[in-house]
């Protein structure tokens, strides 16, 4: 196999995930299409990179002259036929069949040209790729939130995954000026399988009565973490930080360390997802 020169990229999935990776490409210098199945979410996608590389202007670390740079590399699209690129990478909802969905047309579109990135959380990149056309394209390319702050990149190998696509893909993560590491294709990846514990030892002292919401995150930033449990999983998204626990606790066959929280299912049922919707474990304005 010969390595794929990377110019273009597609983003597939305009949501918080996704606008910090098209971001970090296009300032990277590369071409990006974000795409999304809905228009209103492309249009929102727009103005919120906008605002994103407002935030970077008013801190010093952006010239207004770079974010018109950075938005002239940015096609917004609802159209998937758009991603004929060099590299895409999925941040699309955190269930196996939409994702197989995604790349399966993906790979009618590129075909064995493109490198297929999915930032899956907690999926094996194996699962996803048993039901590919081209599973040796497909490697993890694991971003965490917020995408345009954090530094860790996890790259994942599948079992069938070319060592050509895992060395470009960490190759191109250097070039993103971010950290990538290694990992095995094993559930939860390295972060995810460390980090389950803080969310679910933290619902597990709010479901026994022993600490609030506010008194535990308290505790853990006057630890040292930037961010307490609640904070951290209103940031990433409750229904999305629920998806990945499900899923880690029915790779690890149920251990009961793993076990969701009703009170994290609660919140996801009732549509409060933190951030993004107003309210979670806090309200924002």
């Amino acid at each position: 196999m010969k390595p794929i020169k990377i110019k273009k990229i597609g983003i597939a999935g305009a949501g918080t995930m996704g606008i910090g990776i098209a971001q970090v490409c296009a300032m990277a210098g590369y071409q990006v299409y974000l795409f999304d199945l809905k228009i209103e979410i492309v249009q929102k996608a727009e103005k919120q990179l906008s605002q994103s590389l407002d935030k970077l202007i008013q801190i010093g670390k952006l010239s207004e002259e770079g974010k018109q740079e950075t938005l002239s590399l940015v096609k917004f699209t609802d159209c998937m036929d758009d991603l004929k690129v060099d590299l895409v990478i999925e941040a699309i909802v955190e269930k196996t069949e939409p994702k197989v969905e995604l790349f399966s047309r993906l790979m009618e579109i590129n075909g064995e040209n493109c490198i297929y990135g999915t930032n899956t959380s907690s999926i094996p990149i194996t699962q996803i790729a048993a039901k590919l056309k081209f599973p040796e394209l497909l490697v993890g390319i694991h971003f965490f939130n917020p995408a345009q702050i954090m530094k860790l990149v996890e790259i994942i190998k599948g079992a069938k995954t070319h060592s050509i696509i895992v060395e470009q893909a960490y190759n191109f993560v250097k070039h993103l000026k971010k950290q990538p590491v290694i990992a095995a294709d094993a559930p939860g990846f390295i972060v995810n399988r460390v980090a389950r514990l803080y969310y679910v030892e933290s619902l597990k002292l709010l479901e026994e009565g022993v600490a609030t919401i506010e008194t535990v995150d308290a505790i853990m930033e006057s630890s040292g973490f930037k961010m307490g449990p609640f904070r951290l999983m209103d940031l990433i998204g409750i229904d999305t930080n629920y998806s990945v626990t499900e899923s880690q606790y029915n790779l690890f066959n149920q251990e009961a360390r793993f076990r969701p929280s009703r009170i994290q299912k609660q919140k996801v049922e009732a549509g409060l997802h933190g951030r993004k919707t107003k309210e979670g474990f806090y309200k924002y304005e």
